[in-house]
Parts: C-alpha cells; sequence; structure tokens
C-alpha cells in the first residue's frame, strides 16, 4: 500500500483522513458510508490537507475506532489495522470492508440511527429510496419489472429531458410520493436507472 500517493490523490469516495479520533459517532458515520459503499480507508493521524502528523497512541486509536464499530455501527463493523511508519511517524491505517449485511446504521449525537452513504469525500444521509435498494441489494431473487405505462412514461421522460427527480415524477405520473419511490426502488435495482446523490439534491438518469 502506497500511503503517500494515497494521501497525494487526496479524501475521496473510498479514501478519509483524521487527524484523531475525538467522537465516536463522527467516525461511525464514515464507516458506515464505507461499509454501505464498495468499502474504504481511514488514515488516522493524517490531516485534511494530507500532511502526516502521526498519532500519539495507535493503541488509544485502535480502542477508540473499535469502539464506534462495535457499539455505533449496526450491524456491527470489523475494521483491518494496518500500522505504517512514514517520516518516523505512524499512520494508523482501517479498513472498512463492504458490508455484507447492507443498510449499516449509525448512531448520531440525536441518539437515532441514520443511514449513510459516501458522496466524493462526505459522507451524507441516504435517502428512503438509496435505504431501500440497500436494503434489497441483499436478497437474492431478481426483481420482475413489469413495464406498465408509468415506468414507460419515466422513461420516455428522462430519454428527452435526461435526469428526474421524486418530485417531478410524482407530478409526471400525478401519484403518491411512497408509490414513485416503490417504482424507483425496482428500476435502479433491476439497472435500468441510476440514482445520483450529491450534497443538495438526489435525481435519476437511464442507465
Amino acid at each position: 500500500m502506497n500511503i503517500k500517493r494515497m494521501i497525494l490523490e487526496g479524501e475521496g469516495v473510498s479514501l478519509d483522513f483524521k487527524k484523531t479520533i475525538t467522537r465516536y459517532e463522527k467516525i461511525a458515520k464514515t464507516m458506515v458510508s464505507f461499509a454501505n459503499n464498495k468499502g474504504g480507508k481511514l488514515l488516522v493521524g493524517v490531516a485534511d490537507n494530507g500532511t502526516i502528523l502521526g498519532v500519539k497512541s495507535e493503541e488509544e486509536e485502535k480502542y477508540m475506532l473499535t469502539k464506534a464499530a462495535h457499539f455505533y455501527c449496526r450491524p456491527a463493523l470489523e475494521p483491518i489495522f494496518e500500522e505504517i511508519y512514514i517520516d518516523h511517524k505512524i499512520v494508523l491505517v482501517a479498513e472498512i470492508p463492504p458490508g455484507d449485511n447492507k443498510p449499516h446504521y449509525a448512531l448520531a449525537e440525536d441518539g437515532k440511527w441514520w443511514v449513510y452513504i459516501r458522496v466524493k469525500d462526505k459522507s451524507v444521509l441516504a435517502s428512503k429510496i438509496v435505504v431501500d435498494v440497500l436494503k434489497r441489494s441483499n436478497e437474492d431473487q431478481g426483481i420482475l419489472i413489469e413495464y406498465s405505462s408509468k415506468e414507460k412514461a419515466l422513461l420516455e421522460y428522462l430519454d428527452e429531458m435526461g435526469r428526474i427527480t421524486v418530485k417531478q415524477f410524482c407530478t409526471l405520473l400525478n401519484i403518491g410520493r411512497r408509490r414513485a419511490q416503490r417504482i424507483l426502488v425496482d428500476l435502479v435495482l433491476s439497472g435500468v436507472i441510476l440514482v445520483h446523490t450529491t450534497e443538495k439534491e438526489e435525481f435519476y438518469t437511464a442507465a
């Protein structure tokens, strides 16, 4: 693992820097967002700008990370640790594998459990649709898509406009939000449409 090269590339979908672990809730959110995606690595002892500071006590950082992974993540996560010496300093690498049993929830400071996903270098709250997609992606049986006029209208709209939000979809078909969400989840799981989450909004495009 070439840590220096990883640090140069900067934080992203599968990489996060932490100077030190201070709050269980905050680190659980990052871990869960990795597990709900394709996994990721936390580099402890590295500042946001990539400066290598090193850790004072790797045992203490490991304890904090393990406690967050076991008690602040549901289902619990098992980080894989590695200590790397760079420029006479220790950087603790905690690898979070992709979860087998998605979605993973993190305990927030409000005492509630929330699902987070990784968007670029941020851990953001997952929408109801993304949570449903994660839940159902564990199921082995395929999705049987029945192309009714609703699916057809959506795909024609995407063909013309390129993208759509849940609100626009409800208006387009004059249906309720719950029904719209169900149709969108089925289409995402069957690979017909893609869901895009940004920090500001969520929208759908044809796959």
